[in-house]
């Protein structure tokens, strides 16, 4: 229910939208996903043996942050039902409405179905939710784990090789220490680029400020929930390599494995060598035992 003279929905229906969703898709999913892809398959070298594994957890972790922020903003707008500011001018109330009574949906002359219960699908932002669900996930992988300048052993700039893979063969570890302002300026324009998309929809009268930045918070968890499923911590010093497969690991626990049971049987060889040796040790007592007791009772007998 709503009331006529409530002001917080009474702004004006914008027709043309300054971010439309096709927009929004290309911005948020298109971009970061051809990006990630150029880095982590072209751009990374030929010779890294992870390079396969890394493009497709990468890759993976964005579609799963795009996916499953895309399916909670679309329950809690079900689910809630907020109006948009602009819910008055969707709704376009019969004459004679009373402006002092809370009224319902009932008095709306509306035809267009969508536009009139969009108006009801407020909180929380969708276009924001889904712009740093996909632009703050590339934001985190230029961050910690993009490929971009090369580096030397003390963290700084090395001189690059030829080729546009050697030029673009470091990482961008943005949180080192006297990192280059470059580098966090590049990592930071994703999110800056989805913090726009999400303040066109105040300026649009689609939102307030509350669901822009709950959306904006939602999208940019799950994306950083996503990243980290993937890849270690954000100042960890080998966060720009995901985790290591499942066959990777079960490889690396079955040739533990194959040492220690070697290790094993070469112990129980020589434990069985020394047992051995001692065993004829002792087969030569009784014999030592028989020439003594021989020998005494020679010596006994008078001549």
């Amino acid at each position: 229910m709503f009331s006529l003279s409530d002001i917080a929905i009474q702004f004006p229906h914008a027709e043309v939208e300054r971010v439309p969703v096709r927009y929004n898709i290309l911005y948020s999913a298109l971009l970061p996903l051809i990006i990630l892809t150029l880095i982590t398959t072209l751009l990374s070298p030929s010779q890294s043996p992870n390079r396969l594994h890394k493009a497709h957890v990468t890759i993976l972790g964005l579609l799963i942050s795009l996916l499953l922020t895309s399916f909670l903003t679309d329950t809690f707008k079900n689910a809630i039902g907020r109006p948009r500011p602009d819910l008055l001018a969707r709704c376009k109330p019969a004459k004679g409405t009373p402006t002092d009574k809370l009224v319902t949906i009932a008095v709306c002359t509306e035809k267009n179905h969508h536009t009139l219960h969009d108006g009801w699908r407020s909180f929380p932002s969708g276009h924001s939710s889904f712009a740093f669900s996909g632009l703050g996930y590339l934001s985190l992988l230029l961050t910690f784990g993009a490929l971009f300048w090369p580096e030397d052993g003390d963290g700084q700039l090395a001189a690059a090789n030829t080729g546009i893979t050697s030029v673009l063969a470091g990482q961008l570890h943005t949180f080192r220490p006297r990192t280059d302002f470059l580098r966090a300026l590049a990592a930071l324009a994703p999110a800056v680029c989805a913090a726009m998309i999400a303040v066109s929809r105040c300026e649009d009268y689609r939102h307030d400020v509350y669901d822009v930045t709950v959306g904006s918070a939602l999208g940019f968890t799950i994306a950083y929930l996503s990243y980290r499923r993937y890849y270690p911590a954000l100042k960890s010093r080998r966060c720009d390599a995901p985790y290591a497969s499942r066959a990777e690991t079960t490889e690396k626990k079955n040739r533990g494995k194959g040492m220690l049971d070697e290790e094993g049987r070469v112990g129980d060889d020589v434990h069985d060598e020394e047992e051995g040796e001692e065993g004829q040790e002792n087969e030569h007592v009784p014999l030592r035992a028989a020439s003594a007791e021989r020998r005494g009772r020679r010596r006994s007998y008078p001549d």
